[in-house]
């Protein structure tokens, strides 16, 4: 059960309306995720304005849904792992043994891989990575602003894996079976 309220459109914050007619109409659905952070309309405007401009980032789309799937496993988010599932399979275009490999901190594609495996050490060590760490991404062939951008996309799955966990989102994505913890 949902933990904080999915308010009915009625009972959202002026403030937030806009924004989630905005959501409405790019996604043809507002997901429960947007209606939670909907109760403060500073909330959703943060995390829209960042999720937007990290969509215009260098690392791509696919790139970016690879390190959601990554992140939402290693935070044990099931809403996320499910949300991001379902995109990155219709919308990435991501097959089945790639998006598995993505939940396991890796990529068949060698250049993500450097940047999946990058995003998971960001996450295990808290953002205090190791000199080799950042080398080894470079070394893929990510630049600086890349990297700025790998480190930004697990801030914001972190994030929302994190609100979602909190407020116990009411997953409405086809849901996904999390592993077994390690």
């Amino acid at each position: 059960m949902t933990r904080i309220a999915i308010p009915a459109t009625d009972y959202t914050p002026a403030a937030s309306r806009p924004l989630l007619d905005a959501v409405n109409k790019q996604l043809g659905v507002v997901p429960n995720l947007m209606k939670v952070l909907g109760n403060s309309p500073a909330a959703l405007g943060g995390y829209l304005s960042l999720s937007g401009a990290l969509g215009k980032g260098a690392i791509g789309a696919k790139t970016g849904e690879r390190i959601a799937l990554a992140i939402a496993e290693f935070n044990r988010c099931s809403y996320c792992l499910a949300a991001h599932t379902y995109l990155g399979k219709n919308v990435a275009k991501l097959d089945d043994a790639e998006i598995a490999a993505n939940r396991s901190g890796t990529s068949s594609d060698v250049k993500a891989e450097a940047a999946v495996r990058f995003a998971v050490h960001v996450a295990q060590d808290r953002g205090h990575v190791s000199d080799a760490a950042v080398q080894a991404v470079k070394s893929a062939g990510y630049s600086d602003a890349e990297v700025m951008e790998i480190v930004l996309h697990v801030a914001l799955n972190t994030l929302t894996n994190y609100v979602n966990e909190v407020a116990q989102t009411e997953i409405d994505f086809p849901a996904v079976e999390m592993r077994k913890a390690a």
